[in-house]
Formats: structure tokens, sequence, C-alpha cells
């Protein structure tokens, strides 16, 4: 009998490529690893020895018998068997549960070790193969069994990944559920022509699929600067503390301050290049693999068995290079960087706390607060506890809309009235007590929930106005602030008019605010908003102008009716001539320009009669009234209506 070998022959060649690039990828000891590992040289060894094993066959009468018997027995070992390693290759995958993983692995090898006693016994038996001395090579009555194996074990991995598909990502069960069925369709083709040898060309396509879509190492490498990517950090850590939750290491990220800059001047090649030196920099500090690209212009840095003396050199290495200029080809630039650092120690650790600890210490870092280098100590962590616990307090009350509500009354001097108020939300009933806007504000603002938070205050205005018009308690305006985030999105001012016609409320009687620093981040958008919005008869108010953030120049050319004076203007004019001065000339400019102006942050007498002299408008401030609950705000309008109706009598 005579067999074709030249396919077999290519695919060890591309098999033993494969290997070879696959030794780049990923490092990490994790079983899905192993096993790829494993399908490698277990197929690569069914190939070399099928391909030995048909010369041998050709050569019978001038090879010693035993050696034949032998080379021919242990590619029948193995090429069925080449299905066993796929399944549990994909068992590795499917399964991140331990226990459920080891107990399928388990009966998936009885199969294997049913059939390797059977091959064992062939010798004796010769119902797979014999070979003799007069014949050569001759097939046994159970030679379907090696097939049966095969398909068998493809099966189970179809099946597996069937089963499993709502748990595995798409990508993932599109490759586990493929890769099998090509296997068996190149295996059914060599039973049509058994003179063609196939099974290694079944066996390295599905080889190349596991690698180029599970196992590349583009999967696990940053393309930029070839050092592990941040998934694979965080396979490792997540490995680590599953298989030693015990063992001690440090992880530091470094994060480049301000380095938009260099792309904006340079263009993005030469900001890649700085990245590339910067990292090769890391990498020379530190042993091979410890180096990782963590975010965008952030690395991070694995220390497993380092002492903490090397880790402090390592840490001031990189704080002094970073004092020294930087040069990629005719560009020179000095980099400033901030680090995080943070040591686990305890066994009850889980990968998001590293992770977010880390991510904060960076934080804290970049504010300045901690210097430029913070370590993630206890003090650190109780305040990355309490704001995750502030987030999950946001996160709950933005589900169900249970914000409280307060409002601030605002003076209008020429009529004596409370016409007007500011709108504040607050958090006083939480499980960690009362959570102050000075606290909950920015990590609303940093987590991006803030936007859905203002559209929720903005319905409970609409509704708590139209109850006081039910109640016919006086009402003009209420204030709503807008953050700078707000503007981003494209449908802002449909958002608005939606949920202020849906609560049916005069547009007359909502008032939107922004600061100066939305104005100077986003004067275009600002700009166009406060048009539209005055089409509808909504009014757009400027808060706390005197911040130092907008100038007239950039004011006058929005159409808004209310600006608001910072209280540090306010402040400022007490015994202070020349502020006091300065603030009459400002509001005076503002009324000429038909804008209704008013002094926050009002709180004593002497203030008061200093913004009167200044002939502002409105007055907001504890001097009247500090901010209150939606019932006591209602019965301060009515004892200050009522005030006011005993005037005229």
């Amino acid at each position: 009998m005579s067999w074709n070998i030249a396919p077999e022959s290519i695919s060890l060649v591309i098999l033993a490529i494969i290997w070879v690039y696959s030794r780049k990828g990923s490092h990490i000891p994790t079983l899905k690893n192993r096993m790829f590992q494993g399908c490698l040289m277990v197929t690569f060894s069914a190939m070399f020895t099928n391909i030995a094993s048909t010369v041998m066959l050709y050569h019978y009468d001038a090879i010693p018998l035993w050696m034949t018997w032998t080379m021919t027995t242990i590619y029948f070992i193995l090429t069925p068997l080449m299905g066993l390693v796929y399944f549990l290759y994909s068992i590795s995958v499917i399964y991140s549960e331990e226990t459920a993983r080891n107990k399928i692995m388990g009966y998936g090898l009885i199969p294997g070790i049913l059939y390797f006693i059977l091959i064992l016994l062939n010798p004796f038996t010769k119902n797979i193969f014999y070979i003799n001395a007069a014949y050569g090579y001759v097939r046994g009555s159970l030679i379907d069994v090696t097939y049966v194996v095969f398909y068998a074990y493809c099966a189970a991995s179809i099946v597996t990944a069937l089963m499993n598909r709502r748990k595995i990502e798409p990508k993932i069960y599109r490759i586990l559920s493929t890769f099998p069925v090509l296997a068996v369709l190149v295996i059914i083709v060599q039973q049509i022509y058994p003179d063609i040898i196939l099974s290694g060309s079944a066996a390295t396509c599905a080889m190349l699929i596991i690698y180029l879509h599970l196992q590349n190492k583009q999967i696990s490498m940053d393309y930029l600067t070839n050092v592990p990517n941040r998934q694979e950090l965080l396979n490792m850590l997540s490995l680590t503390l599953n298989r030693h939750p015990e063992a001690q290491f440090t992880l530091v990220v470094v994060s480049l301050r301000e380095f938009r800059q260099i792309n904006n001047v340079c263009g993005q090649r030469i900001g890649d290049e700085f990245l590339k030196a910067v990292c090769g920099f890391l990498c020379s500090l530190g042993k091979d693999g410890s180096v990782y690209r963590f975010n965008g212009d952030e690395f991070a840095i694995l220390f497993t068995e380092e002492s903490d003396d090397s880790i402090r050199k390592y840490v001031t290495s990189i704080l002094k290079r970073m004092e020294q200029p930087w040069t990629v080809g005719n560009y020179q630039f000095n980099l400033s960087a901030v680090i995080g650092i943070i040591r686990h120690k305890d066994v009850d650790d889980t990968l998001e706390h590293i992770i977010n600890a880390i991510e904060y210490a960076v934080y804290q870092a970049k504010t300045g607060k901690k210097g430029q280098v913070c370590y993630c100590d206890e003090e650190v962590l109780r305040k990355l506890r309490r704001r995750q616990q502030i987030m999950q307090i946001l996160k709950e009350k933005l589900n169900d809309k249970s914000f409280e509500m307060y409002y601030q009354p605002i003076y209008s001097i020429e009529s004596g009235t409370f016409n007007y108020a500011e709108s504040l939300m607050r958090m006083n009933d939480t499980p960690i007590g009362p959570v102050y806007p000075s606290e909950f504000i920015p990590i609303a603002e940093e987590t991006g929930m803030i936007i859905d938070i203002t559209y929720v205050v903005l319905d409970k205005v609409c509704a708590f106005v139209n109850g006081l018009m039910a109640e016919h308690i006086p009402i003009r305006a209420v204030h709503v602030n807008f953050p700078a985030v707000q503007f981003t999105q494209p449908d802002l001012g449909e958002k608005v008019m939606e949920i202020i016609q849906k609560n049916d409320t005069p547009p007359s009687a909502i008032k939107i605010e922004f600061t100066e620093g939305t104005l100077a981040e986003k004067p275009q958008a600002v700009t166009d908003f406060a048009a539209e919005m005055e089409k509808h008869g909504i009014e757009m108010g400027l808060d706390d102008f005197g911040t130092g953030y907008s100038n007239f120049a950039m004011v006058i050319n929005i159409p808004f009716g209310t600006i608001k004076l910072d209280k540090s203007l306010v402040w400022a004019m007490i015994g202070n001539r020349i502020s006091a001065l300065g603030v009459k000339n400002i509001v005076r400019t503002f009324k000429e320009l038909g804008m209704t102006v008013v002094a926050e942050g009002v709180e004593t007498e002497e203030q008061r009669q200093m913004v009167v002299d200044s002939q502002v408008d409105q007055i907001q401030g504890f001097y009247y009234a500090r901010p209150m609950p939606e019932e006591e705000f209602k019965a301060f309008l009515k004892h200050s209506s009522g005030q006011i109706q005993k005037q005229f009598i």
C-alpha cells in the first residue's frame, strides 16, 4: 500500500512556525495556555511519528520490525488523542470554575484511557493493525475505532460549546464550535481517499484557527511598545490571586501628565516614539516581562519578588529620569509623571479592588494632594472605600429617583419678594449618613452619572413648580444647575424640552444655570443651547461670575438674562474700596446690557448693604434664608407672601 505524505510534511512545517510564534505570546501559566502548548506538542509529535512511521513502512524489509512497530504504535496513540487535547483545551477556555472544569476533564479522559489500553494490547490482539515481514502493514478489524475516538472528542467539543454559548463571548463560541467541524471534514476526506494522509492537515487547520483568534500574541501584547497589555496584567493578577492569595506583590503605575500636548504639537507618530522611549526605559530598570501598557499614557510594573528597597530605587530612578528631557529625532520635551503604588497583603483582596485602588492612587497623585507619588495606604484605601460607597448610593438613588431637593430663596430688592429660588440636590438619608454636595458632585461628574442626575433634578423641579402653582404660591422661576459635561449631549435641547413639556410646566418657570468654567470650556455648545432655549422662553443664567474663567467679551455674546456674582466678589468688597468700586462697575455694565444681576453668598448686614449700594437686582445667601426642603420652602414662601400683603393693607 502506498501513501501520499506531502500534505503531512507541509503541515508539519506550518505547525512548527505556529509553535515558534506562539512562544512569543502570553507567558501566564494559565491552564488555557498550558493546554494550548500541550495541543501543539501532541499534534507535532503525532505528525512527526506519522511521517516517520510511513517512511518505515515503505522500507519495512530494511528496518527492524520492532522499530517500525514502536513508531507506528506511537502514531496510533497520538493521532486520535489529538481530539482529546483539543477537547481539553475547549474545556479550559469555557470553564473558569475549577471544580466543574476538573470534573468534566476527568470524565473526558475515560474514552482516551480506554483507547490507550486498546493500543497497548494491539501487539497481542492485532485488532488495530499489524506488521509482518511478508506483507508489511495490514489494517486490523477495529481500525475504525481510531476515527471514532477522534470524531467523539470533536463532537464533545462542539456540544460543550453549544451548551455554554450564552456564557462565553460570541467570538470564542464561533471558534470553539468551528475548528472541530473543520477537523472532522478533513478526516472524512481522508477516509474517502485513504492513500492521502490528511490527519496532520486537519490538526494544523485547527491549531491555526485557535492560534490566530485565541492565542495570538497580539491578544496579549501591546502593538506599539511590544510589552504585555492591560488584559495580560489583569490575567496575571487574577491567576496570582486565585492560586496564591497569600503571596505579596507590589503594583506600580506610572502615568505621564499632559502627554496629549505632545501629540497635538508633534503629531501622533512622534508621540508614539516618546511612549516607546519611556517604555524602553522602564523595561531597562527591571526584569523582563514586568512592564505592562496599562492605558494610553500609563505603564504598570509588577513586582513579585523584589524587596521594598529595590522598589524604592526603581521609583527613584523613574523620578530622576523624568527631571531630564526626552529626545526623539529633532524633538525634545520634558515629560512629567505621577506614580501610584499599591502593595497586596490582604488574602481577601479582589482583582477589582486592586485595580480600583491603583487607579485611585494615580488619581490622587494627579491632584497633587499626595505629591508626585501616592502610596495606597490605609488612608487612601479608606477614601477609596468611601468613594465607592458614594458611587453605589448615587447609582441607587438615580435608579429610583430618590434624591432630596432643597431650595434656597432669592430676594428681589425692588419688589421685596422671594419670587425666585435655586434648586439644590441633597443626600442626607444614606447608609453612611449625610453626604454633602462638595463630596458627591465631583464623584457624579467623574463617573458621568451627573448627566442623568441633572435630568432627574429638572424633572423634580418641574413637578415642584407645578405643585406651587396649583396651591397658588407665588413663584416666577426656579434655577437649575447644568454641569459642563451636560453640554456634550447632542440631544440636550430635545431632552430638556421633553421633560418640561411632559410635566406641562411653563418654560418661563425654569432658569438653566451654568458656571464660568462651563462657558470657558464649551463656549459654542453653550451659545447654541442658549439660543435654542431662548426660542422656547427659557432663560439662561451664568453662575459664579468672578471665579476667573470668563471675560466680558465672552459673556456678552451669549443670550442669557441672569448673572450671579460669585461670593468671592461679594466678600472682597468688605473693607476694600477698590474691590467695591470694581464690583459696582461690573454690575452697572451688566445691567446696561439688560441682564439681571444676583449677588451670591450674602451672609451679613454689611455685605447686604454693600451689594444693595452696588445696585444689584437680587440677593441670595444665608442672610435671608438657607437652602430648605420642599415643605419648609413652601411654608417660607407662604409666610413671606403674607408679610408682603400685610404691608399693602
